[in-house]
């Protein structure tokens, strides 16, 4: 868990400074089209921005979303997006001033240069909310409350509140509401001086004051911890009025589960139980934490948002589970209650507050999780297709000037690393009153009659499942025929019930939800789409495609088909499937040296002749297209380089010309450097300021391995140890890499993560090595193979590429030693790495 949170402390901050938070990303701009109905209607335009967590909330005719890490954002139209603060600046903060002294009560129990947070700041998930009840301090009534989360780790947090006059701020410190994290006796975390124990929170105050009772012991563990069992991490705070007036706060993530207090309107401080219960269905009532409402029992589940919804009368409890990277698996969840502080129920009528330590991927309608609508070979559009990775913390607003609802969340996307937007779609209400999220973003588009004729036709068919993994469902094809049946990837029947409600029924299993017409980023059209869930909770998703003859299927496909070199070293990737559900089979003329799919097998002498015949099919039409390649033979790796560091920089096998000390960065400033004892003989040392740039071309092909040895003296993220590449290709070797600080390779911008288990120690020598070998990826630790992938990218060739020790364009220098720097043409076998590893 702790590493679970410092990764997302460094994952949303890094990101954040390194990526520009806006940028611009327009969809054929100045083009018009005409719609079914005859209407010109503008192509839509978004201009993109970077929020974490958002909180939405709409003043006025102005759109606003607040985040993690004190950013916000603002919109006319829900899709063209404007930031308007700038990060931690302090003491010119946009929101809060001088942020150290105005938050200061809250950053004495956590968020600020401690634990996790050491070295800034840790403010999280904010929730925007006008209090008209509020009273200020000339006696007026009104405010916007922003309550902000100050957290140092996993399990130690505090909710606070501050207040202005205007949205955009600044907001004024008020008090600090729920702490968590706290533990009996005097306790402190790594990195630290907050003394955890107990009464340094708010609970001491409010038991002198008899609005609570005495200590509860079970809010500790075996040894006086915080029981994070059954308690909450104190971040995320939601709120909502109910339909009495009254206003609630609900909050809490991962830990104990999410818990709701009801509030006082006219200050917005928390109206405790002080005392302990439980609600009529057996629900938990603490004395200071309030009702438990969802999850437990360390489980996944965060960013809670509930809202009323008038027309259902039911009160909706978003909640997303999983871990926010993109390899994490967000998903976002929704449960139901007639009753504001539950219970809150699923589909299957599942309660959201798990009954023990059990998985929860089988607990709440599963809304939206990773998905990928993948592009086809023969489709008319470029690129991978569109979809996400890790949607989740959202927020929904309802607007009632225009009778629509919005799930607002941030997400993560395919080959695009840890990079992050915020993200709009709308909310429908199926038949049962449950909420179904659009397969596109939100334009504009409203629920409108629908004609059978225009559903009818080929779908890219999304089904999100109800498990979570860093797996992506990806799309599949599907045909909404005439006659109401279903074909091709999986059977079943469509139906189209009043104007646009669907009921599509999927290997027996009824899904309900709308037909709505969307704007399709890949087929740059607005296409019917449909969302529906079943009595599972689980969510579909279709899109209706652009449909050619089954001849010019075939044939695009065979234009398109391609598999890249005639020259092969490795295994290849022969695609199965083509446009519309065509189906492609291959053949080879020599299965020894190539497979039918795609094996390669290569000999250590002899060069290989293999031709590979790709047979596309479609209906009744079929075409071939032949592949005449080469498999080279196995050669053994060479070393090109050798950089033993004895005193000096030459590279012994005078191949390439010695390093240079280098300043900061790769190109600027001028550095020191010392020799030290190393591994063999002698060994570089580099000071935190200083760096070697290595020479061009160093590495010039798509086949080659780097090995050598550190010793860290300090770990410090995104510190480089070896770099290659320009600014905007490039990969990087990091003892403490972005992934839960693991000590990994990563390149970028075509985003790739290579982590290893473990984080190396500092003053220890270890032996470090990774090969790239036309893709396939390997990375060791001291001779043990740590990570393999594939598709790591060729970012070192006709680069311009800059090689350096201990720099980069941007990161942190390295502080440590380096010895015995060696660069290899082709791959090294495990073996021959072992041995490199080894100290005689």
């Amino acid at each position: 868990m702790k590493l679970i949170y410092r990764k997302r402390f460094w994952l949303v901050l890094i990101i954040i400074i390194m990526i520009p938070l806006t940028y611009l990303s327009i969809e054929n701009t100045n083009v018009t089209k005409t719609d079914k109905e005859g209407q010109i209607a503008m192509n839509p335009n978004f201009k993109e921005v970077s929020v974490h967590d958002p909180s939405i909330y709409k003043e006025g005719d102005t759109y606003y979303v607040f985040g993690t890490h004190v950013e916000a954002a603002k919109s006319k139209d829900l899709m063209s997006w404007e930031r308007f603060t700038n990060g931690y600046s302090t003491p010119e903060n946009a929101l809060y001033g001088d942020l150290s002294k105005n938050l200061a009560e809250s950053f004495k129990w956590a968020g600020e240069n401690d634990a996790d947070s050491y070295g800034g700041f840790a403010v999280w998930a904010p929730e925007i909310f006008y209090n008209k009840d509020y009273l200020n301090e000339d006696g007026s009534n009104g405010a916007y409350m922003m309550y902000y989360s100050a957290s140092s780790t996993y399990i130690r947090s505090a909710i606070g509140i501050a207040v202005s006059q205007d949205i955009e701020g600044p907001y004024e410190y008020k008090d600090t509401v729920i702490y968590s994290g706290f533990t009996k006796e005097e306790s402190y975390d790594e990195n630290s001086e907050v003394n955890k124990k107990w009464d340094n929170t708010n609970i001491a105050q409010l038991i002198a004051d008899g609005i609570v009772d005495e200590v509860s012991p079970r809010w500790f563990g075996a040894g006086g911890t915080y029981n994070n069992t059954l308690f909450p991490n104190a971040i995320d705070a939601n709120l909502f009025y109910d339909t009495d007036g009254k206003l609630w706060m609900t909050y809490g993530s991962w830990s104990g589960g999410i818990f709701i207090l009801e509030l006082d309107k006219s200050n917005g401080l928390p109206i405790y139980p002080g005392k302990d219960g439980k609600t009529e269905d057996g629900r938990m009532v603490d004395r200071y934490f309030g009702t438990k409402i969802a999850g437990g029992f360390t489980k996944s589940g965060e960013g809670p948002y509930v809202i009323y919804d008038e027309e259902t009368e039911y009160y909706y409890l978003y909640v997303t589970y999983g871990w926010l990277g993109a390899d994490g698996g967000y998903n976002m969840r929704v449960f139901r209650s007639e009753k504001p502080d539950g219970p809150y129920v699923d589909a299957k009528g599942d309660n959201a507050v798990l009954p023990g330590d059990v998985p929860n991927h089988m607990y709440g309608n599963k809304i939206m999780g990773n998905f990928l609508f993948d592009r086809k070979i023969g489709e008319d559009n470029k690129g991978f297709g569109f979809g996400y990775l890790s949607p989740g913390h959202n927020s929904v607003l309802y607007d009632e000037d225009k009778e629509e609802r919005h799930l607002v969340f941030h997400t993560r996307f395919p080959n695009r690393g840890e990079a992050f937007e915020v993200r709009v779609h709308s909310i429908f209400m199926n038949e049962d009153h449950w909420p179904v999220a659009s397969p596109f973003r939100y334009t504009g588009k409203k629920l409108k009659k629908v004609n059978n004729s225009d559903i009818e036709g080929v779908y890219k068919f999304i089904n999100h499942g109800q498990d979570y993994s860093a797996d992506v469902n990806r799309s599949t094809y599907i045909e909404l025929e005439k006659n109401n049946k279903i074909t091709g990837s999986f059977k079943g029947e469509w139906d189209k019930k009043n104007d646009y409600f669907a009921n599509v029924t999927i290997d027996n299993t009824l899904y309900k939800g709308v037909f709505i017409e969307q704007w399709d980023p890949t087929q740059k059209e607005y296409v019917m789409t449909f969302t529906a869930q079943s009595d599972q909770g689980i969510s579909i998703w279709g899109s209706k495609q652009a449909r050619s003859s089954d001849k010019e299927t075939v044939h695009a496909i065979k234009e398109e088909l391609d598999i890249g070199s005639e020259e092969v070293s490795k295994d290849l990737d022969l695609p199965k499937e083509g446009a519309n559900g065509a189906t492609i089979e291959w053949e080879s003329s020599n299965p020894e040296i190539i497979s039918s799919d795609g094996n390669v097998t290569r000999e250590e002498n002899d060069i290989g002749m293999v031709t590979l015949t790709a047979t596309i099919k479609l209906g009744e039409i079929s075409e071939q297209k032949t592949f005449e390649l080469t498999v080279n033979p196995t050669e053994e790796a060479s070393i090109s380089a050798h950089y033993g560091f004895e005193g000096n920089l030459e590279e012994s096998s005078d191949s390439f010309s010695d390093g240079k000390v280098t300043g900061i960065e790769i190109n600027k400033g001028d550095g020191t450097i010392s020799f030290d004892e190393g591994i063999f003989g002698e060994a570089v040392y580099l000071d935190g300021q200083s760096g070697i740039k290595l020479p061009d071309k160093l590495v010039n092909s798509y086949e080659y391995t780097i090995s050598y040895w550190i010793k860290p003296e300090e770990l410090s993220p995104f510190t480089t140890t070896f770099f290659g590449g320009s600014e905007t290709k490039w990969l990087s070797f990091v003892p403490m890499g972005p992934v839960d600080d693991k000590t990994m390779l990563w390149s970028g911008e075509e985003w790739y993560d290579a982590p290893t288990s473990y984080q190396v120690e500092a003053d220890v020598w270890t032996h470090v090595a990774f090969s790239v070998n036309h893709g396939e990826v390997k990375v060791y630790l001291n001779g043990e193979l740590e990570f393999e992938g594939d598709n790591f990218p060729n970012v070192l060739i006709g680069n311009n590429a800059d090689f350096a020790i201990g720099v980069n364009h941007w990161d942190e220098p390295y502080k440590g030693w380096i010895d015995e720097l060696m660069v290899f043409n082709g791959e090294l076998q495990s073996e021959q790495v072992e041995q490199l590893a080894t100290v005689n």
